[in-house]
């Protein structure tokens, strides 16, 4: 954490110079002495603090200056460092004006110039205004600070993209007196929201997620052109495939479009995961196989949308959405599934105020004693209703057959029915929602009797089922008639083999229908939808490359 600073400001050469080295001379081994030379200037170097996420504990500012007084200087200054004291410099005759600026500006103290001996006239002081500032002291930051609206779709898109990614921030409403402040700073207004300013206080209106990855840290670009394999997609058997990957030599590059852990990695509790008898949640166990893999060497690509697959002789090309390309021997299809939008009228103008799909764990602690209500009957809506039950005062999980039992694990249904806060509500689905800059009320139909009523609601979270995404390899893989990618014995049912394949073997267990191209986890038709099984999918997928590069 930077040392917190000590701003002196006079329009004298000579005195800015006295004045700084006297207060370095004491104090500079515990603060930072910062020196301006006018008002204007100040308040830059002020604003500069601001952004980097500094404190400042004093301000000296001399009462004289051009284009702004000190007076001036320190009002302006009171709104974007309340808590810093207060001091102004000036002469015996402005002392009216110094007794004046009290009620003004809330000065501390005000001094006489000139200040010697300081051990008797500038240090006491000093030393007082330092105590009493650290008391009560600015809230230092040195992680990413979020500026927003609470109901705006673009700011939780910025807070959704960070959590997911595990990068830690701060969150802060416009209206917030540090929101403000920060907008102030950065020279921005409540309507350029998102701001995201940086721990080297850098400010960013309404970021790209690429340039979000860039300053967070993130790897968006690739080291090579060429690799052993690329997997395409950061889920469990994206992240397994890695692992094993580049554990066994094997020049390795995941691309993820996102975020690493797709649905499961939003999960709030996954207790049906060998090894973990107390359960683990989604961004743990990312998180944990995010550095495993590196560990290894792999490299992770962030915010690169895969758009085009083809062979290029013994070659795959991989296309990026901004047009550049990356090539490798083998490539694995890991892309796993997203949830399917819920088409009733008024949700779509909604999502991201009010309207979520996937858990949005980073909406729970604003539901506090509030109704959420989830809509899905499997699993990762049972996770989502048992996180949410710790701060909402009631869960309503929305299903639209009898119960339970056909799609979610029996031990989860046995928890759900162990919380007071969770009801269910059978046979019941959503047929539209409303609201102005918020989701406000939504339209329940009974399925059984086609009754409609409404209810009061903010928060809906959509869980209802999952599609494979895979529209860009049209013409280029078989696919099934819901888009997931066949492979393996899948290709050759009935003794035939798939369309162009030219070699005399049948595909392996995982391949494609283009060689050298394997399919893991949910993007695989056939597929068991579980974590378990995605991450032994990544596994034997790299084995199955292995047994490729060797036939080669």
């Amino acid at each position: 954490m930077a040392q917190p600073v000590i701003l002196t400001i006079d329009d004298d050469p000579a005195v800015s110079r006295a004045v700084a080295r006297d207060i370095r001379r004491r104090y500079g081994d515990r603060y930072r002495v910062v020196r301006a030379d006018s008002g204007p200037g100040g308040l830059e170097a002020l604003r500069e603090i601001k952004l980097r996420g500094e404190r400042v504990a004093v301000l000296l500012a001399d009462y004289r200056m051009p284009e702004m007084n000190g007076i001036q200087f320190l009002e302006a200054a009171m709104d974007l460092f309340p808590a810093a004291r207060r001091v102004l410099l000036t002469a015996y005759a402005d002392t009216d004006a110094a007794i004046d600026a009290i009620n003004v500006v809330d000065l501390d103290h005000y001094l006489l110039k000139p200040w010697h001996p300081p051990e008797e006239k500038l240090y006491p002081v000093v030393d007082t205004l330092l105590e009493a500032w650290a008391a009560s002291p600015d809230q230092a930051s040195d992680e990413i600070r979020v500026v927003g609206h609470r109901w705006s779709a673009p700011s939780f898109a910025v807070r959704d993209f960070l959590a997911r990614n595990l990068v830690p921030y701060r969150w802060l409403l416009t209206d917030d007196p540090e929101g403000g402040r920060l907008l102030a700073a950065a020279g921005a207004d409540a309507t350029d929201v998102p701001l995201v300013v940086t721990p080297d206080g850098k400010a960013l209106v309404a970021p790209t997620e690429a340039e979000l990855a860039a300053v967070a840290g993130l790897t968006v670009a690739p080291s090579a052109d060429f690799y052993d394999v690329v997997v395409v997609g950061g889920g469990p058997a994206g992240l397994g495939a890695a692992v094993y990957g580049a554990s066994e030599g094997l020049r390795t590059v995941l691309v993820e479009r996102r975020a690493t852990g797709g649905q499961a990695g939003q999960s709030s509790r996954i207790e049906n995961y060998l090894g973990f008898p107390d359960g683990v949640s989604g961004a743990q166990l990312t998180d944990r196989a995010r550095r495993q893999a590196l560990k290894f060497g792999a490299e992770l690509l962030s915010t690169r949308e895969v758009v085009g697959l083809e062979s290029a002789g013994a070659a795959r090309l991989l296309h990026f959405g901004d047009g550049s390309t990356i090539a490798a021997h083998t490539v694995v299809l890991a892309t796993g599934v997203s949830y399917r939008v819920l088409d009733a009228p008024g949700l779509a103008d909604l999502t991201g105020r009010g309207v979520f799909y996937g858990a949005a764990s980073t909406e729970a602690p604003s539901c506090v004693d509030q109704d959420v209500w989830i809509v899905g009957g499997a699993n990762s809506a049972g996770q989502a209703a048992v996180h949410f039950s710790r701060y909402a005062s009631r869960v309503h999980l929305l299903i639209r057959g009898a119960d339970l039992t056909a799609s979610m694990s029996s031990y989860l249904i046995q928890q759900l029915d162990r919380i007071d806060r969770i009801v269910v509500h059978p046979h019941t689905e959503v047929v539209g929602g409303e609201g102005d800059d918020h989701l406000e009320r939504l339209r329940l139909r009974d399925t059984r009797s086609g009754d409609v009523r409404e209810v009061d609601a903010s928060w809906l979270f959509i869980f209802i089922g999952a599609e494979p995404r895979t529209e860009w390899l049209d013409g280029v893989l078989v696919r099934d008639g819901r888009g997931f990618i066949v492979a393996g014995p899948d290709l050759t049912a009935g003794g035939r083999k798939p369309p162009g394949w030219t070699l005399a073997r049948d595909p392996y267990h995982l391949e494609s229908s283009l060689p050298g191209v394997f399919a893991a986890g949910d993007v695989r038709a056939s597929s068991v939808k579980r974590v378990a099984s995605a991450v032994g999918e990544g596994a034997m997928a790299v084995s199955l490359v292995h047994r490729y590069l060797e036939a080669q």
